[in-house]
């Protein structure tokens, strides 16, 4: 039988008052844990803006991929409704979407976690005998294989996976079973396109020493940098924001006008300062300001 909805409309099944507690209560206990939590609704998608926040009028959360002035209390903007905030999940402009909710979605990304999606069991079969071992959930047509370390969020990594980590959520269906393991860089090379690799060669440029060999181009010499920038970032015991800032501009004014660092590169840049507390946002910001201020 069906019965009308909190807006009035016939013909869609309401969850039970049960249903709707039990969901409540387990986003409570995930944002507790840390985890940025948001109803979803029917079909496992996050519900729609209000009229004010429609077509993105409202410029977009500040959390975004470019920063926006909206702080909207509804459930808008998707996963960037995202919170661990007790207040604003438990608030009235969340329980009108609580009692329509048919699950909880989740922003992996704002926890310091990557999800391997995998929709197929030929994905499942792909990742056992690729991936290393690590936290293993149970889905409707596959398995989210988590990994601790965020990254960029991709779909159709290859047939029947999914990145999920920033800017992206996912759909909360239990803690699963195994040890969560760091992320591999065999999961970060999924979302590198292969035009963006490029082959060591020898290129010449003014403004290096020594004859014009790009000594960068040396995967010994790269690698060393980053590993260098990712402890620099993981030593730091204040001031974190403008150790990242920092970092990232000597990153780039060593390595950033020769084409050497790619987009996994960049993922553990951003990986590194995110376990120190950095958001996804701050994170972009800051190598975007360093790319401002070496003209680039």
């Amino acid at each position: 039988m069906t019965q009308p909805t909190d807006n009035g409309r016939v013909g869609v099944q309401c969850p039970s008052h049960a249903a709707v507690s039990d969901l409540l209560t387990t986003a409570l206990d995930l944002a507790r844990t840390g985890l940025p939590v948001l109803p979803l609704r029917r079909g496992k998608v996050p519900f729609g803006n209000c009229p004010t926040c429609a077509r993105n009028a409202c410029g977009g959360r500040s959390n975004m991929k470019y920063a926006g002035p909206c702080q909207c209390l509804d459930v808008c903007h998707a996963w960037a409704a995202a919170t661990t905030d007790p207040d604003v999940i438990n608030s009235p402009a969340w329980a009108r979407a609580w009692r329509r909710a048919i699950g909880i979605g989740y922003h992996p990304g704002g926890a310091g976690l990557t999800v391997v999606d995998l929709d197929t069991p030929a994905a499942v079969v792909w990742a056992r005998q690729s991936l290393p071992a690590t936290r293993t959930v149970a889905t409707t047509r596959g398995e989210h294989w988590v990994y601790q370390g965020a990254m960029r969020s991709v779909n159709g990594v290859r047939d029947g996976v999914d990145i999920k980590s920033t800017m992206a959520y996912a759909r909360w269906r239990g803690h699963g079973t195994g040890i969560l393991t760091a992320l591999p860089d065999v999961v970060r090379a999924l979302v590198v396109k292969p035009s963006t690799v490029r082959r060591p060669s020898v290129v010449t440029v003014a403004a290096l020493d020594g004859g014009g060999e790009c000594r960068h181009r040396t995967p010994a010499y790269l690698e060393r940098g980053i590993a260098m920038a990712e402890q620099r970032i993981a030593d730091a015991r204040s001031a974190v924001h403008a150790t990242v800032y920092r970092t990232f501009l000597a990153v780039l004014s060593t390595h950033g006008r020769c084409g050497c660092l790619t987009d996994a590169h960049t993922a553990r840049l951003f990986t590194a300062a995110q376990a120190r507390g950095e958001s996804a946002r701050h994170c972009a910001d800051a190598w975007a300001n360093a790319r401002t201020a070496l003209g680039m």
